[in-house]
């Protein structure tokens, strides 16, 4: 399993969907597959709150992680579920590292993203940088570089580490 994780806007959702063309696996994002089953983010929010999504994201990633190999993009903040970061122990994980100020111009002003709210976003951001460290087993930062860029240098960068090609099983 290859798994992506970052801030919103980081690019994980079009980064993941090249990534799984390119190796011929099968592209997973949380969110759509919650959406898909719970109904949309933002309202799953103002029914259940923060901690009820985030108790159905957690049960979601750990369906993804126990499934056939894929690339598996996270919602941006479901490292913050002690639950998810101990279900990733094990699988090959890239943090998308993404400045503040990147993410927010990628992302300003769209409905489906209630974080984007939140008046404590820059501590939010903080907070999650330590936790994308403490989960990722690779780093790549993304910068203002579109997707193809990001996925030729995140492979570039598989290969100098001499990690396998996943393998669909």
């Amino acid at each position: 399993m290859i798994v992506l994780v970052g801030f919103m806007g980081a690019g994980k959702t079009a980064v993941g969907r090249a990534l799984a063309r390119r190796l011929g696996l099968p592209f997973v994002d949380a969110d759509r597959l919650i959406e898909e089953r719970h109904g949309p983010i933002p309202e799953i929010f103002d029914q259940l709150g923060e901690t009820g999504f985030r108790a159905i994201e957690a049960a979601t990633v750990a369906e993804c992680l126990a499934g056939p190999t894929a690339v598996l993009a996270l919602g941006g903040g479901a490292v913050e579920t002690p639950d998810v970061r101990a279900a990733l122990a094990g699988h090959e994980v890239w943090w998308l590292r993404v400045s503040l100020a990147d993410a927010l111009a990628r992302v300003q002003g769209d409905p489906h993203r209630p974080v984007l709210a939140d008046p404590g976003i820059e501590a939010r951001f903080d907070a999650r940088q330590a936790l994308y460290a403490q989960v990722a087993t690779h780093t790549l930062d993304v910068g203002s570089g579109g997707v193809s860029d990001v996925v030729t240098r995140l492979l570039a960068a598989r290969r100098a580490a001499r990690l396998p090609r996943p393998s669909s099983r």
